[in-house]
């Protein structure tokens, strides 16, 4: 049963849960982030942009907190920025952009310590295949489908996805699906590598996942782990290893290594202490 259920992210204290653009469920160390417009296919507006990236972070800062799993309400992961936006015109667009903290960007599950799973339930387009892309790690449910979409409206490879869509599949696949903006399925999405499974309950999947992580995995050691992915992107393989030798040995004398070893010597689950 789920621990809790964060009131922050409703709209207003007079909505109800069901009624907020964001959904959030604590399952045992495992936040479930469910974006929550199912009748518009969870089309993102600013203020439901605001709201995810504030789930994300507070996830991130809850001590109880190890993993975090992102899907979608209804039949749809997230159809991109709500249509009503694109028809304002360009200077509504701009806001919509101009007008974003940082730290309220679509990109948020890059920035958090913690480790953050896509469970794609159904089409993720533009904004929302942007989203998908953002986790550490992603799951499709066999109805999943992830369009660009960009090129087809007249824009651009927003929101970075330039840089972090070939560093999944390589250049060329990258360029051929972002240049033509075509639909990829979910059986074409694992073949390449955009997704690491696809499965017929896709939130069962990802939990399964979370949960054995959150339990057995040391907290400190995935908010680590995390950063250093992060900072390969921006360094050479000698600054790399130069790197991680030194956090290996402050890892040697970390009480995780130990409260490890005796939990496996007892054949108990570690208990870990906050990263």
């Amino acid at each position: 049963m789920p621990r809790a259920t964060w009131q922050g992210v409703r709209m207003s204290d007079a909505v109800g849960p069901s009624e907020s653009p964001v959904l959030v469920e604590v399952r045992g160390h495992v936040a479930v982030i469910t974006l929550n417009r199912p009748d518009r296919l969870n089309a993102i507006t600013s203020q439901m942009g605001a709201a995810y990236a504030r789930a994300l972070r507070d996830a991130d800062a809850d001590p109880e907190i190890r993993v975090a799993v992102v899907t979608g309400s209804g039949r749809g992961f997230c159809s991109g920025a709500d249509l009503s936006v694109l028809a304002q015109g360009p200077e509504a667009l701009d806001g919509f952009v101009s007008e974003t903290a940082w730290e309220d960007l679509p990109t948020g599950a890059l920035e958090v310590s913690i480790p953050v799973v896509m469970a794609v339930n159904g089409p993720a387009a533009g904004l929302g295949f942007v989203i998908a892309l953002t986790g550490d790690i992603c799951l499709a449910s066999p109805t999943a489908r992830f369009i660009s979409a960009f090129s087809r409206l007249g824009l651009v490879a927003e929101y970075g996805v330039a840089w972090l869509l070939p560093r999944m599949i390589g250049r060329q696949r990258a360029a051929e699906i972002l240049l033509s903006g075509r639909s990829v399925d979910a059986a074409e999405a694992e073949r390449i590598g955009l997704v690491q499974g696809v499965h017929d309950d896709v939130l069962e999947a990802a939990l399964d996942w979370a949960t054995d992580v959150a339990t057995n995995c040391s907290p400190h050691s995935l908010a680590t782990m995390k950063r250093q992915l992060t900072q390969a992107d921006h360094a050479d393989l000698h600054h790399s290893i130069e790197q991680s030798l030194r956090l290996m040995r402050e890892s040697f004398r970390g009480a995780d290594l130990a409260e490890a070893l005796v939990a496996k010597a007892a054949g108990r689950p570690p208990e870990f202490g906050p990263a």
